[in-house]
């Protein structure tokens, strides 16, 4: 049975052992490096790495690809990073990192944002995110602009060739990053 025909719970519960496996093998901080290296190399269009702007982020988790070094790398070059609060009733308020206190912007933060940095465990050829189930993402990514860039980041191998279970309310997303490479989901280059 392919990942597609399988609901998004069995899905995310093969992914989430996929990434265990993953992350055993990895050295996340040098992934974490990279993963800056390669957004400042290879920016998605449409993104520059050198004009400040506000980023929206989030600080990753010890199984995700590490922010760290990227959200350090956008600051020093002059741009806002905001970061998720979760409220209660899973939707997001952002604050920016570099904000001791953590005062929220409002959860209507995303529409002044000029890239997104998003977590999933997995993206498919045809930008299909799959996150981790709370439906944080899907409320924030609709806000965003149209031209904003959308990058997921994923540890290397998780772009998933096979497509993953896509409800109506999915917004598909363009951009991925791994410590391998930032590109485009689809194969040929383009962004169906």
């Amino acid at each position: 049975m392919t990942l597609g025909a399988r609901s998004k719970g069995e899905t995310r519960r093969l992914l989430r052992a996929r990434r265990r496996e993953i992350v055993a093998t990895r050295d996340l901080i040098a992934d974490g490096a990279a993963i800056a290296a390669q957004l400042e190399a290879s920016p998605p269009a449409g993104w520059s790495a050198t004009t400040p702007g506000t980023v929206l982020s989030y600080e990753s988790l010890p199984h995700e690809p590490s922010t760290v070094a990227v959200n350090d790398a956008l600051r020093a070059r002059g741009h806002r990073v905001l970061v998720p609060i979760t409220l209660d009733d899973m939707q997001l308020d952002w604050c920016d990192l570099d904000d001791p206190g953590r005062t929220p912007f409002g959860i209507d933060a995303p529409t002044g944002a000029d890239l997104v940095l998003a977590p999933g465990l997995a993206v498919d050829r045809d930008g299909t995110r799959l996150g981790q189930g709370g439906g944080c993402y899907d409320r924030v990514l609709p806000m965003l602009a149209p031209h904003v860039p959308v990058v997921v980041l994923l540890h290397p191998g998780e772009l998933a060739d096979e497509a993953l279970p896509r409800e109506p309310h999915d917004v598909p997303v363009a951009w991925v990053l791994s410590a391998l490479g930032c590109g485009p989901v689809a194969p040929d280059g383009t962004t169906r």
